[in-house]
């Protein structure tokens, strides 16, 4: 199995849930400084790959039957080059190398949103992809609660500011290591090939309501700065007329979404049904939250810290 984006957030939980199940796993890793050793310490084989280079496709493929496609481009990044040429080319590799499954990761609802780039790039994806011939599954996803942790929970823990926006868009979180497992459950049935599944948590949220919970667990009142969309969309019109500031307007475009307050959710009986899987092992944000903060706070119990939360000394 090769699984590309293997240092991600998702990436890497395909690549220990892999592991443990028992499959001789090889990971993209792109040149850096910075190895991933951590990958090669769980027992997987790295191989450098950078998706903005198509030469170094191929030489990963060899010998693969099963490519995880996890890999999206980081905001630092080009998405158009990532995102779809880079993924042009490694389905192209996977068809000339004879791959067996290919499974791709994309966006609940992409389709439905050409306005904005990324997800149009994911529906182009998806649907080269059914064209490509593979043994195809798409996986489309709403929001990983693991992305709740940078954006509110540590900085209600640290008393920080908290950006939030004046809409009422819901998202059904799902933890990456649920997704991991949904995903391996799809890889040893031949039902999925050629399917395309939502995966959606067991609630749909408002980031008003995550905020909210974050303070319940957290034991303080964070200090929120809602930034009103309409701004959100002015300044991605002005950044749109400038060429460097491009790939910056366009991750901007989802303010697009936020204005239509959209739910970002599907059910999940059949889907369950069809993997196995059972709802109630299907971690829920309430309980991903509580288990984040209880640890948080052993550990400052354990280095001697200041809790300026609930103002005591631990």
């Amino acid at each position: 199995m090769l699984v590309v984006g293997s240092t991600g957030t998702l990436g890497r939980q395909v690549v220990r849930k892999a592991l443990d199940a028992g499959y001789d796993v090889r990971c993209t890793v792109r040149p850096r400084q910075t190895p991933a050793d951590f990958l090669r310490d769980w027992g997987a084989t790295t191989v450098q790959v950078d998706l903005n280079d198509p030469t170094s496709i191929p030489a990963a493929l060899v010998g693969i039957s099963t490519v995880v496609d996890c890999a999206t481009a980081r905001p630092e990044e080009s998405a158009q080059k990532i995102d779809w040429d880079g993924k042009v080319a490694l389905i192209q590799c996977a068809q000339a190398m004879g791959v067996q499954r290919y499974m791709f990761f994309s966006i609940h609802n992409c389709d439905k949103h050409p306005e904005v780039p990324l997800m149009q790039m994911k529906t182009c994806t998806e649907q080269y992809l059914k064209e490509s011939g593979l043994n195809y599954t798409i996986f489309r996803l709403c929001g990983f609660m693991q992305a709740i942790i940078g954006n509110y929970a540590v900085p209600i823990l640290e008393d920080k500011q908290v950006w939030g926006t004046s809409d009422d868009t819901r998202t059904a979180y799902l933890d990456s290591q649920d997704v991991a497992r949904m995903a391996l459950a799809a890889l040893r049935r031949d039902e999925t090939v050629g399917k395309t599944m939502t995966l959606a948590g067991p609630r749909a949220w408002t980031v008003d309501e995550v905020i909210t919970l974050c303070e319940k667990y957290a034991d303080a009142e964070a200090d929120v700065t809602r930034v009103p969309v309409w701004l959100l969309k002015t300044t991605r019109n002005i950044l749109k007329s400038f060429q460097w500031a491009r790939d910056a307007a366009d991750r901007l475009a989802f303010a697009d979404i936020l204005s239509s307050s959209e739910t970002f959710s599907a059910p999940m009986d059949e889907t369950y049904k069809l993997l196995d899987i059972d709802p109630s092992s299907v971690t829920t944000l309430e309980s991903y939250l509580q288990e984040y903060y209880t640890n948080i706070m052993k550990k400052l119990k354990q280095v001697g810290a200041q809790s300026r939360q609930t103002d005591f000394y631990v």
